[in-house]
Parts: C-alpha cells; structure tokens; sequence
C-alpha cells in the first residue's frame, strides 16, 4: 500500500472559501488515490487499512477511481500513523511533514482563529510544489482572512 500511495497518493490542505464563515475561508485536510477501475480492490484495500473513506468515479473520467479520506479523525489515527510507519523514505517526505504539522494545528483547534487559519494557509500554499495549482494568490487568501471578514448580506 505504500507503493500505491508513494506513486498514486496525494495529500493536501483544501483552502474552501465560504461568504458566511466568519474567516471567509475553512480548511479541509484531503488524501486522495487515484487508480483505473480495473484496479479498483486496491483502493478496496486502502479503505480497510485505514478505516474509512470513499471510493467514487472521478468527475469528468469515469474510468479513473478516486479513494479519498476526508475527515480528521480518520486522516489523525490512521493516515498519520501508516504514513510515519510506512513512508519515512519517501520522496514526498517534507509534503507529508507539512501535512502532518497542519494536522496538528487542526487537534489544537487553531483553525478556529486568524493567526492559527493563516499558518495552515501557509503550510498548504508550501505543499506540492509550492502551491502552483492553487486558483488564488496566497495573499489574497491571507488578506480576507488577517483582515477580518465581514458578512456579505446582500448575496
């Protein structure tokens, strides 16, 4: 499962902006596998392993299955551990040392707060070659967040 992970494995902090939050951005740390739907026991196999997820058609490839893990608790007690016990020499070693400190920033509560939101944000922009597929610029995301955010009541 290592391998699978080490080769079609992904992990990543999703920065999710939202005009009632009251940072007007939440944070979701996301695991995905990706692998065609012949092979889809493999990720059959990531879901006992590690306790939970989903397993759906990718959007727009419906030959491409998607396993992903999406809740905290599940990413915090069995994700984490697997990734430390099985993936110390992984290539992606500093994105999954990034994606753990998040995590731990998450268990503290910090995402709750501006300065807390702002160093996930980040340690998510600092992930998978600095953040390149990102839709927008880090600043602006950490501007509405340091900021304040007010309401938007007329939309």
């Amino acid at each position: 499962m290592a391998g699978v992970v080490e080769g079609e494995g992904s992990w990543c902090i999703s920065i999710k902006r939202h005009p009632t939050h009251p940072l007007g951005y939440y944070v979701q740390p996301e695991f995905f596998v990706y692998q065609h739907r012949k092979r889809r026991e493999l990720l059959e196999m990531a879901q006992e392993i590690f306790e939970g997820g989903r397993i759906w058609p990718k959007p727009g490839n419906p030959d491409v299955l998607v396993f992903a893990i999406n809740s905290r608790k599940t990413i915090s007690r069995h994700l984490l551990p697997f990734m430390r016990q099985y993936m110390r020499f992984s290539s992606r070693r500093s994105d999954m040392d990034m994606f753990e400190d998040a995590m731990h920033l998450f268990d503290l509560g910090l995402h709750r707060r501006p300065a807390g939101l702002a160093t996930i944000v980040e340690i998510a922009y600092a992930m998978n070659h600095d953040g390149k597929q990102r839709r927008r610029s880090m600043d602006e995301v950490l501007d509405r967040i340091l900021r304040g955010h007010t309401l938007n009541t007329l939309r």
